[in-house]
């Protein structure tokens, strides 16, 4: 099975409030689909995406399927906005300086 990209994974709406919710703890596929107006495979599809991407691991308990966040691969999106996070601080360094010395004008 091919690996998706994390970007990808989370480029979907969908994908990112099954992670939010999965946030609180493992859930089954059933109890996550009821938060949306998805059918269960619609929600088991996003899910299997997760999966590939890696932020979410499955746990067969019974007949039912539960899913675990794992945010390991979070790290990797938290390294790319890291770039920009340093970028807009120093921009706004720079413009409230500017603003400071018109203000002293």
């Amino acid at each position: 099975m091919a690996e998706v990209d994390v970007f990808s994974a989370l480029a979907n709406p969908v994908r990112r409030e099954i992670l939010m919710q999965l946030r609180m703890g493992p859930r089954a596929v059933n109890d996550l689909a009821r938060g949306f107006d998805l059918g269960r495979p619609a929600v088991s599809e996003h899910l299997q995406v997760l999966r590939k991407a890696r932020l979410v691991r499955e746990e067969p308990r019974g007949r039912e399927r539960y899913y675990h966040l794992d945010p390991r691969p979070l790290s990797e999106v938290d390294e790319w906005l890291t770039t920009f996070t340093r970028y807009w601080k120093t921009r706004l360094a720079a413009l409230e300086d500017l603003l400071n010395e018109e203000g002293k004008k």
